[in-house]
């Protein structure tokens, strides 16, 4: 197992980085490395792990629905809230019905065969669509109308709708449905007639346990102090969330995933702090996660059942997302403000299918539906075609169908490289400003440029100055760069190409700025720079 998990992490991890410096996404690299691995190519994955993958799939699931959760704003849920509710029914129930009758014709299912194979290839993928739709956020894409927050919880919703008919088409293909419930006054209400009821439970009850969850979670590591560190509080976190997911598997009367996401969405409500530690500890697990998720999915893959169903395959899945799901888009969005091009980026961000295919379209062919080795193939498909496709392009059509806005980092995480601008000279004072960009440089994890603008010619100064910049900044990212001109104007050029998030100064002597000497350096960058600046002043005159 433990060979298994080192091939998984490292071929994961670097396969995916090529096929994103090739300008793919990341997880098409990692499903093609689950699939040489796994049993159909390479067989080099233990079956302890194989046997392991769908709890290992289970945690990465959580792990993404509670980034999810801790990134939504219920400010733009409320202005969305409609269509966000619409999103969660419409458009996968339109898809699966439009596959279900698709497949009466192209493989003579009958009604409620081609109904299960609806809600399998109907249900979304938050493995892809979560990562997509928090990085928009953390952009900036749609955020205005909170488009990626309708489509976060509209996939949610979606989900738990979709497997509700699922397990009860199941239940009645395989002769084994459960008995009606006999209320007082001897009626009895057929497994049909307790689908609504059922869905509201597990929505209602989903909700209510997260929103318990969150409470326990804020009074455990916000009010009494249990956990020492950021670690320790994804770890409870995630663990709690872990739970949620658990209990509802063997008690399936509400949604587990939705609890979860719902835990991390009153988080933020109740702590912002809180939610943000936890955001950053979540962005971590996701990383290895992440590659465990993709590289099983492809391990699960079945190759040698596509062949006979490719072509019929592809066009019952274009039936289903260019007439069934457009419609759902369609009709989610009647009434509401966004504009066409904002209901056209539904198609590559509301249609990618991954983990939920992988874990329940085996199960018809497994429990004997005739079928079921289709339903299996068309799972297995869905995956290769819409996974790569979703998270491509997500990000390729959002800047060309979304409006940007101003992005909110206390909902999600901002992710962008930051850079410091010291500058220097060659007198004592260096080490004091070296010494500060380097304090700063160790909050945030920045890479710091000094610069050193050249007076006069001293080869000597500027060397021993380059060695000190090494001593102080030995354990930071950092470049030394020499030019030559005015210094004002060279710190300001040189924060505008470096894309300097900081400057950081040095002054001599303890006299208040305001009545430093006109032309200082100091004050000359306070006065022209646009930046925030740091001014570190000398120990004495």
């Amino acid at each position: 197992m433990l060979e298994s998990m080192i091939w998984i992490l490292l071929m994961g991890f670097f396969v995916g980085q090529i096929a994103r410096r090739l300008k793919a996404p990341a997880l098409v690299g990692m499903v093609l490395v689950g699939i040489v691995l796994g049993p159909q190519v390479g067989n080099v994955i233990s079956p302890g792990v194989l046997a392991a993958a769908d709890g290992l799939r289970t945690i990465a699931v959580m792990v993404i629905l509670m980034k999810a959760g801790l990134g939504l704003d219920r400010e733009k849920l409320a202005q969305q809230g409609s269509v966000a509710l619409r999103l969660g029914f419409l458009p996968a129930a339109c898809e699966a019905i439009a596959i279900a009758l698709a497949a009466m014709g192209l493989f003579q299912f009958d009604l409620a065969t081609g109904l299960l194979l609806g809600c399998v290839l109907g249900a979304e993928s938050p493995a892809v669509i979560v990562p997509g739709m928090l990085r928009l956020k953390s952009l900036g894409w749609g955020v205005k109308k909170g488009i990626p927050d309708a489509i976060l919880t509209g996939s949610a919703l979606s989900d738990v709708l979709l497997l509700l008919v699922f397990s009860l088409l199941l239940a009645f293909l395989g002769q084994s449905a459960v008995d009606g419930l006999t209320l007082p006054g001897v009626l009895t209400l057929s497994p049909l007639q307790l689908l609504p009821l059922q869905i509201v439970a597990q929505i209602s009850l989903g909700i209510l346990l997260g929103w318990l969850t969150a409470h326990l979670l804020v009074s455990l590591l916000a009010w009494q102090n249990w956990t020492q560190n950021a670690v320790q509080d994804a770890l409870v976190a995630a663990s709690f969330a872990l739970l949620l997911v658990v209990v509802a598997e063997d008690f399936p009367v509400f949604s587990g995933y939705l609890a979860v996401m719902t835990a991390g969405f009153f988080l933020i409500e109740l702590d912002a702090p809180l939610a943000r530690r936890l955001r950053g500890g979540f962005d971590s697990l996701w990383t290895i996660a992440q590659i465990v998720l993709f590289v099983l999915l492809g391990a699960s893959i079945q190759l040698s059942v596509l062949g006979d169903t490719l072509l019929v395959g592809l066009l019952v899945l274009a039936i289903g997302t260019l007439v069934g799901r457009s419609l759902g888009w369609y009709l989610s969005t009647v009434g509401s403000n966004w504009t066409w091009q904002e209901r056209l980026f539904l198609l590559p961000g509301n249609s990618a299918k991954a983990t939920v295919q992988a874990a329940i379209g085996a199960i018809p062919l497994a429990q004997g539906i005739e079928g079921g080795e289709i339903i299996l193939a068309l799972s297995a498909l869905s995956i290769l075609v819409t996974a790569p496709l979703g998270a491509w392009a997500i990000p390729t059509f959002a800047p060309k169908l979304l409006e940007r806005g101003e992005v909110d980092p206390t909902k999600v995480t901002v992710a962008r490289d930051i850079v410091l601008l010291a500058a220097v000279d060659t007198s004592p004072l260096a080490t004091g400003v070296l010494t500060k960009a380097a304090e700063l440089a160790r909050r945030s994890d920045a890479e710091v440029v000094v610069l050193h603008v050249v007076r006069g010619d001293d080869p000597a100064g500027v060397e021993e100055l380059r060695q000190r910049t090494k001593q102080c900044l030995a354990d930071i990212r950092h470049r030394f760069i020499t030019t030559s001109g005015s210094v004002s104007k060279e710190i300001a050029r040189a924060a505008q190409e470096y894309g300097a998030a900081e400057v950081v100064v040095g002054k001599r002597g303890d006299r208040p700025l305001d009545n430093v000497l006109t032309g200082s350096v100091s004050q000359a960058v306070l006065e022209t720079s646009l930046l925030p600046v740091v001014v570190v002043k000398s120990q004495k005159h």
